[in-house]
């Protein structure tokens, strides 16, 4: 099993958190060539100013995923962290960690600079 990272930033609507957690979802799985039967949970972390919705709904029903386990937490609060960020951590079967491709988009790049040379 392989657990693949991601984030991206979002405004606090419901529809810009479902669109942005769709989004960053269906790029891992593109990104690293992904079966859906092969995700077997996702589990979301969001900042404490994103709070409209659960991005894990969106993805749940837009990929018809019922089956895999989803959980959303809140992301710590610590000093000049990234604000109205969406963290995703996808775990699959079948897959080397050494040959997932991490996905951290917009804004949320900053967060991992030293994965954009993979």
């Amino acid at each position: 099993m392989a657990a693949i990272r991601g984030a991206i930033c979002a405004e606090n609507t419901v529809e810009d958190i479902s669109c942005k957690s769709l989004q960053l979802v269906k790029e891992i799985i593109s990104r690293n060539d992904l079966n859906l039967s092969d995700v077997e949970a996702i589990f979301f972390s969001v900042t404490d100013d994103l709070n409209a919705c659960y991005p894990a709904k969106s993805v749940r029903e837009q990929l018809n995923l019922s089956n895999v386990a989803f959980m959303c937490f809140e992301e710590m609060k610590v000093g000049n962290s990234l604000d109205h960020c969406i963290r995703v951590c996808v775990f699959v079967n079948g897959r080397e960690q050494a040959s997932c491709k991490h996905c951290y988009l917009g804004e949320a790049a900053a967060l991992r600079r030293d994965l954009e040379a993979r």
